[in-house]
């Protein structure tokens, strides 16, 4: 789904919060500095609607958020939030916003992938973040699927058909 450079503000915004993404050399995550995002994965994993949040640091370099949303309403939620609409400004100042969201459907729960990657120097004109590359992704989940031990979306995901797979095999 399109969605716009907004919505990729949510994911500047995420991603940008480098304490909360894992180095790749592996190890513990650098101590907390909200910098000038504020509390934003705080103001986010609050967001009315939101069933979790988790973040990583991609081989590549990527830095990505998954962010898992009851439906489009709660989504939308986020999107008007306070938080998300001063970083919109602040990063995408100049940008104009049409109806957010319009292709998103209406029910299900909607996974939200953000993704950045931070460069020396600015190379999209659009914003004067140092970055080469931001993204912001949106699906719903398809049925099927199994697990042991645990999922990594949370457990608030209703996924039609999706096994606890040791469960299955104590039976």
């Amino acid at each position: 789904m399109r969605i716009g450079v907004s919505s990729a503000m949510v994911l500047a915004a995420v991603v940008l919060l480098g304490s909360h993404a894992v180095p790749a050399s592996g190890g513990q995550p650098p101590k907390k500095d909200n910098g000038p995002f504020g509390n934003f994965v705080a103001d986010l994993k609050a967001s009315p609607g939101c069933l979790g949040v988790e973040s990583a640091r991609t081989d590549s370099g990527k830095q990505v958020i998954f962010a898992w949303f009851e439906n489009k309403e709660a989504l939308l939620k986020w999107y008007h939030s306070d938080t998300h609409r001063a970083l919109m400004k602040d990063f995408f100042p100049d940008q104009k916003y049409g109806k957010p969201l319009k292709d998103v459907p209406e029910t299900g729960p909607i996974l939200t992938i953000a993704s950045i990657t931070f460069a020396e120097k600015g190379q999209i004109k659009e914003t004067h973040l140092p970055i080469s590359q931001i993204a912001i992704e949106m699906y719903q989940p398809t049925p099927g699927g199994a697990f042991y031990g645990g999922r990594f979306a949370p457990a608030g995901v209703k996924v039609p058909g999706l096994k606890d797979a040791a469960a299955r095999e104590k039976k």
